[in-house]
C-alpha cells in the first residue's frame, strides 16, 4: 500500500469511505413493537471518546422499579441496522428479571454520523455505553451481560477480551476473521486480490488503526474469562456456520448454539429465545425457569 503514489491513496481512500459505509437505515416510528404491557424504554443520551453522541434506551424489570437494582445486558445490532433490530429479547429477558440497554453505534440509527465504522469503533461505543451505566442506581453495574448480534457479536467478544469487567457474553452470528469479510466484498465488488485487492486491505487496516489479527474474534476467543454462548444459523448466507464452529474451538469452554434460521435471528429467537435467556440469567444470578446445559 505504501508504494502507491500519494493521489492514489488519496482515491482510495475516498472510494472505501463511501464504499464502506453502513447504510443507515431509519427506526420505524414504532420501533419497539414487541414491548409488552407495562414495560417501558427509558431514552437516554452518551457522549464518547471521539466526541460521538449515541442513542440509548433502557428497560427496567419491576423489581428495579421498586429499589432492588437489576442485573443488565447490554445489546449491539450489527452492521446497518440498529437498536430496534434486536428489539424481541427485551420482553424475555425484562420479564426475567435483568435489565436491557440497547443503544443505536455511530453512524447508525439516530446516533451521530461519523467518517468511518469498524469493529474497533463498535467495541469503543459499547465501553462508553457501560461506562455511563453507572449514572443510574436502578442497575446493578457489578452485575453485566453483553449480547450483540453480526458485527456486534464480533464488538461484544472483542470488548470482553480487552476489558474483562462482564459477568456473560451471547454472540449471535458473528465472524471469525474480519479479513474474511473483507475478502468476500472484494469478490463481490469483482475486485482482484492481488495488487488492488491488498491495496485495499492494507488501507483498511491503517484507517481503522488495528490490524485484522489483532482484532479478529476468534484470536480474542482465549483471552475472554467469562462464559460465552456462541449462537449461530444453521442456514446463514452472511457468515458461514464454520464461523461459529471456528470461534468454539477457539474456546472449547463455551457454549455453542445451533439454530435453524439465517443470519438475521430474530425469528428464529422466537422459539429458542428460553435459551438464550437461561444462559444470561445463569451467569448474572437470575432464577430462570429452564437452563442451557
Amino acid at each position: 500500500m505504501r508504494r502507491l503514489p500519494r493521489a492514489w491513496r488519496a482515491l482510495l481512500h475516498a472510494l472505501l469511505l463511501q464504499g464502506l459505509r453502513p447504510t443507515r437505515s431509519p427506526p420505524p416510528q414504532d420501533r419497539w413493537l414487541d414491548l409488552q404491557d407495562g414495560q417501558v424504554l427509558i431514552p437516554f443520551v452518551v457522549r464518547g471518546a471521539r466526541g460521538q453522541r449515541l442513542a440509548c434506551w433502557r428497560a427496567e424489570p419491576q423489581s428495579a422499579r421498586t429499589g432492588e437494582p437489576a442485573p443488565v445486558i447490554v445489546a449491539v445490532h450489527g452492521w446497518g441496522a440498529h437498536a430496534a433490530m434486536l428489539s424481541p429479547v427485551i420482553a424475555p429477558l425484562v420479564d426475567a428479571g435483568m435489565a436491557v440497554v440497547l443503544f443505536d453505534a455511530a453512524s447508525h440509527g439516530d446516533s451521530s454520523r461519523e467518517a468511518f465504522s469498524s469493529l474497533p469503533r463498535f467495541a469503543e461505543d459499547l465501553a462508553a455505553v457501560l461506562e455511563a451505566l453507572r449514572r443510574f442506581p436502578a442497575l446493578d453495574t457489578r452485575r453485566v451481560g453483553l449480547l450483540g448480534h453480526s458485527l456486534g457479536g464480533a464488538a461484544v467478544l472483542l470488548h470482553a477480551a480487552r476489558h474483562g469487567e462482564v459477568k456473560c457474553v451471547a454472540s449471535l452470528s458473528s465472524f471469525a476473521h474480519p479479513q474474511e469479510v473483507m475478502e468476500r466484498w472484494l469478490r463481490e465488488h469483482r475486485i482482484p486480490r492481488r495488487w488492488i485487492g491488498a491495496a485495499i486491505l492494507e488501507h483498511v487496516q491503517e484507517v481503522i488503526g488495528e490490524r485484522f489479527d489483532h482484532i479478529a474474534p476468534e484470536r480474542q476467543m482465549a483471552r475472554i474469562g467469562c462464559p460465552v454462548l456462541v449462537v449461530h444459523g444453521a442456514q446463514d448466507q452472511t457468515v458461514p456456520l464454520s464461523d461459529a464452529l471456528r470461534l468454539h474451538a477457539a474456546l472449547p469452554q463455551s457454549r455453542l448454539l445451533i439454530i435453524d434460521g439465517d443470519h438475521d435471528l430474530r425469528a428464529s429467537l422466537v422459539h429458542r429465545g428460553d435459551e438464550l435467556v437461561s444462559f444470561l440469567g445463569l451467569h448474572l444470578g437470575v432464577r430462570v425457569a429452564t437452563a442451557l446445559a
